[in-house]
């Protein structure tokens, strides 16, 4: 009679698992390097980037830790903001060549390059913003003791939305199309942002969240909220612009 040969169940040598069970541990993805240099990238972009904010706007955000009552001196913390436009065109940069470079990013040098080739038009976006809200918060200030103040005032905010959300698109234009004239980019921010104003709203979302933040806490706001929701903003607008630009193509 012939006898059958019992063969053990062979096992992996080096993972002790049987083969099956080691195919299928071989079939999960794992993360690679790559992947953990993108994680790290974003991240290192994102602290950078809230630390150069920071820097940029110093000014604002020290008189913001200073004064317990920010709204009681809106025009001169409003007045401060005419140094945003130039940060967040480098803000703006550093996000280009994350996308750009990926975890090879330099985003200290990408800021101080977009700061520097964008300040001119921002800074002239900047004047003009400041000048529009400041016009628009002393007209609000005026009718709201008036009868009219219920058809006046949301006129006026809906004024001062479309003057925040146009300037910034305007900025990221800047920032996508550096050999636009500016008289051109702000017919382009102004379509874009009527014809998406879904994202427009949500831009006003995350800057109304970004803007409590830095007055509730200046120093932790500013430190952690900035950056990544504005990555968001960057995100949405540069999806405006390329969609306008396969459109006219």
């Amino acid at each position: 009679m012939t006898t059958v040969a019992q063969h053990p169940t062979r096992h992996s040598p080096n993972t002790g698992l049987h083969p099956r069970q080691r195919g299928l541990a071989g079939r999960i993805p794992s993360p690679g390097f790559e992947a953990f240099g993108n994680i790290f990238g974003f991240i290192y972009t994102f602290l950078a980037g809230n630390v150069l904010m920071a820097l940029a706007n110093a000014p604002l955000v020290l008189c913001l830790a200073l004064v317990a009552d920010p709204a009681a001196a809106w025009p001169f913390f409003l007045a401060l903001t005419i140094t945003i436009p130039p940060s967040l065109a480098g803000l703006f940069t550093t996000f280009k060549a994350l996308h750009d470079d990926g975890a090879a990013v330099k985003p200290v040098a990408a800021y101080l390059r977009g700061y520097r080739r964008s300040f001119r038009k921002t800074a002239a976006l900047g004047l003009a913003a400041v000048a529009i809200l400041l016009f628009l918060g002393v007209d609000l200030v005026i009718v709201q003791p008036m009868p009219a103040a219920a058809l006046l005032v949301p006129v006026i905010l809906v004024a001062a939305a479309a003057t925040v959300t146009v300037t910034v698109m305007a900025i990221a234009g800047v920032v996508l199309l550096p050999g636009t004239g500016l008289k051109n980019l702000l017919k382009a921010a102004l379509y874009l942002t009527v014809q998406r104003w879904y994202l427009s709203l949500a831009a006003l979302v995350l800057l109304g969240i970004i803007a409590s933040a830095a007055v509730l806490q200046p120093v932790l706001g500013i430190a952690l909220a900035p950056a990544p929701l504005l990555f968001v903003i960057w995100s949405n607008t540069s999806y405006a612009y390329a969609a306008a630009l396969r459109t006219a193509n």
